[in-house]
C-alpha cells in the first residue's frame, strides 16, 4: 500500500490542482485501474505483471 501511495503522489498528483473533487477522484481511479494495477508485478504471478502473465498464458 505504501508503494502505491508513494507512486500515486509522485506520478499523478504532485503539484497538481484539481478543479473539483470529482476530477481528483477520476485521476486517482485512472492511475490505479489503467496504469498501476495492470503494470505492477505480482508475486503470485511469478513476479510478472498481469498483462505479461496473460500473454504468457495465452502463448502456452
Amino acid at each position: 500500500m505504501e508503494s502505491l501511495l508513494s507512486s500515486l503522489k509522485t506520478e499523478r498528483t504532485a503539484r497538481k490542482v484539481y478543479r473539483t473533487r470529482r476530477d481528483a477522484k477520476a485521476a486517482v481511479f485512472d492511475y490505479i485501474e489503467r496504469f498501476y494495477n495492470p503494470t505492477r508485478r505480482h508475486s503470485t504471478l511469478g513476479n510478472l505483471s498481469p498483462i505479461k502473465h496473460e500473454q504468457q498464458t495465452q502463448l502456452a
